[in-house]
């Protein structure tokens, strides 16, 4: 997955509460090589997927309406706030104003109707050397900054290297890019520090570049700017839209660009339709849901099972069709969410402690009682696609892995993973007892009805930490459940920006992250996974592995050098990461449940891998509106 595409998932999840739904089970792609055989020539597109759907004189993409009207408001609302509109500095983090990545362009964008295929944005064409060592990017003419200064090498270049300076992520995620270079009039060259990464050259067209000559130049005050510093002045940017005012902390309002330099491209025909997208900030998850159905913002993914089930049917505009409920697909994606243990915490070093907090938790209880049967429990770290490993390995996957069979455990080969069911008061039982058997063996015993270190009396205790109140009611049932064996627990609640720096400093116990998975895993892997990123501040490795069979396992996918191998490749990693137990598993959904003002049309055909396509390639239906009613 690119960079881009996971800052935007990841900015797409503030706009509503965390429980993602399940990516459905996408029919299995091209067995052709991942990397259309680079020749050294120039092309318009690149892929990791055989072929481009697209040629070079495609018109526009077939999900988007060229036609479509302009202008309207669209009102998204967004949990939490932000103090920060420097991406530079944000990466990532929870402090950033998220829809400010509408304001730049970025060398190459991607397709929604395949997988992982991209085509010239701000680049005209790319040029990827035979043995994958390097990828050149040549600029179109004509593209400029919204203050009409010209968009050059110079300013690629720049952004890759503040980006690469500045933030934990893109350091990592640009680890293997050796350098970056001004090889032609409008040509940019990237070398790679290793041969045969099938993902770098798409990694770098996803780079967003930023206007040198505005971040090192001076503010309206006269001071120099600081790219390295969090910063809440209004940003120069190159894309569809411009953010027109601000309201720290919450809202933002960003408008389109009447003369954008790209509107006639094939890439953004049909595309970037609303006059007016703001973002709307509030602080609490129930405030989010009332303040839908009072009509404070338009739209809205509802994750949360109860809500979903119980909060919406009763409401007068629900039942007049002024406030549409309706699912979509979600296709071709994974997705792992969970309850993260911090193994740098000694009491989580040993899996047999770790997996006896899955035997407790009662997945099935909860999907009775608080997610009306909605959810499934994950049992893959690319749940919901082709990449999810299940049986016993065969093939290439079992080569793989007996490749690695003295850094990987031994049950790999021998015993699929499964998580426990609870779905009886005698299953119950029967896994209370199994995990106080291996609470035993990892050096605890019960002591007057407390889980105790055998050794030093310590009582063993948790602390669940979350910034949403939602886990409350998921949490406390499991919290009842560790207390049974004698397992303390308790749940702190704070706000996003202390957590997000808690959650930089590991400071905590166990929490809940989630980890989206494209249908071509590669560099951002290390990432999640990898031993390099353990103990690195604002890492995405939050529970902190350290393995070498894992990162030997990360290697295999990243070089990969078909889609075969990729899926074996991947499906062995799966296997290895979840027979490590790092994580309990929580629940995903096969659909994206949405709930929409009804003031907004979209073409007949939604992208295949795009979800709703909401707003991207949406427009503002003044009919539908009239009957809706204006937005405020």
């Amino acid at each position: 997955m690119t960079a881009h595409a996971l800052i935007g998932r990841l900015f797409a999840a503030t706009l509503c509460v965390a429980l993602p739904g399940l990516p459905a089970r996408a029919a299995p792609e091209s067995s052709a090589a991942s990397v259309a055989a680079p020749t050294g020539e120039w092309a318009h597109a690149v892929t990791l997927m055989g072929q481009p759907k697209y040629g070079p004189d495609f018109k526009h993409f077939e999900y988007a309406k060229p036609d479509a009207p302009k202008g309207g408001l669209v009102r998204l609302g967004a949990l939490g706030g932000f103090d920060n509109l420097n991406t530079i500095v944000s990466g990532l983090k929870g402090d950033l104003e998220g829809g400010v990545l509408l304001i730049y362009d970025t060398l190459m964008t991607e397709s929604l109707d395949e997988p992982f295929t991209s085509y010239g944005l701000l680049a005209e064409s790319v040029r990827i050397a035979p043995d994958l060592s390097s990828v050149t990017y040549r600029l179109r003419e004509g593209g400029r900054w919204h203050d009409g200064k010209p968009i050059t090498a110079e300013d690629v270049i720049w952004s890759f290297g503040i980006l690469k300076d500045s933030s934990p992520f893109y350091a990592a995620y640009y680890q293997n890019v050796a350098k970056a270079e001004q090889t032609g009039e409008r040509e940019v060259t990237f070398t790679f520090s290793e041969t045969g990464n099938r993902e770098l050259p798409q990694v770098i067209g996803q780079l967003r570049v930023l206007p040198k000559h505005w971040w090192t130049g001076k503010n309206a005050e006269g001071k120099a700017r600081n790219p390295t510093e969090t910063s809440l002045e209004i940003p120069l940017g190159s894309g569809p839209y411009r953010l027109a005012k601000v309201d720290p902390g919450r809202s933002a309002t960003y408008e389109r660009v009447a003369d954008y330099w790209g509107k006639d491209l094939p890439v953004n025909a049909g595309r970037n339709n609303l006059g007016t997208i703001r973002n709307e900030y509030f602080r609490d998850s129930t405030v989010l849901v009332e303040a839908l159905k009072g009509d404070l913002y338009d739209f809205r993914t509802e994750n949360v099972a109860r809500n979903w089930a119980t909060a919406y049917d009763d409401f007068p505009a629900v039942k007049e069709g002024r406030l549409v409920k309706e699912e979509f697909p979600d296709r071709g994606n994974g997705i792992m969410q969970a309850f993260v243990f911090n193994l740098r915490r000694d009491k989580f070093k040993d899996e047999r402690v770790r997996r006896a907090f899955n035997l407790v938790m009662n997945f099935e209880e909860m999907n009775r009682a608080l997610f009306f049967g909605l959810y499934k429990r994950i049992d893959s770290y690319y749940f919901g696609s082709e990449l999810a490993s299940s049986g016993l390995p065969e093939g290439e996957e079992k080569a793989i892995l007996e490749s690695v069979r003295d850094k990987v455990p031994a049950s790999v080969f021998t015993t699929p993973y499964r998580n426990p069911v609870n779905d009886g008061p005698d299953a119950v039982r029967a896994n209370l007892r199994e995990a106080v058997k291996l609470l035993r063996e990892a050096g605890y015993e019960l002591r007057g009805g407390k889980m105790v270190d055998a050794k030093t009396g310590e009582p063993l205790t948790v602390e669940f930490l979350e910034f949403q109140n939602v886990f409350e009611r998921v949490i406390l049932p499991f919290a009842a459940q560790l207390k049974l064996i004698g397992i303390d627990s308790t749940l702190r609640v704070i706000d996003q920006a202390q957590y997000q720096n808690r959650m930089r400093a590991f400071e905590f116990d166990i929490t809940t992250s989630s980890w989206p998975e494209s249908l071509s895993p590669g560099n951002e892997q290390r990432e999640y996974w990898g031993s390099a990123a353990s103990d690195k501040p604002g890492a995405r490795n939050i529970a902190g592995i350290k393995d070498p069979g894992i990162d030997a396992l990360i290697e295999k996918v990243i070089f990969a050098k078909d889609r075969p191998g990729v899926v074996a490749a991947t499906r062995a990693l799966d296997r290895t990461l979840l027979a490590h137990h790092y994580v309990v598993p929580q629940w995903a959904s096969g659909v994206s449940r949405t709930l929409r003002w009804n003031r907004f049309g979209h073409p007949d055909l939604l992208p295949r891998y795009g979800g709703s396509g909401f707003p991207t390639t949406w427009w503002y239906d003044e009919t539908l509106a009239a009957k809706t009613g204006a937005p405020r």
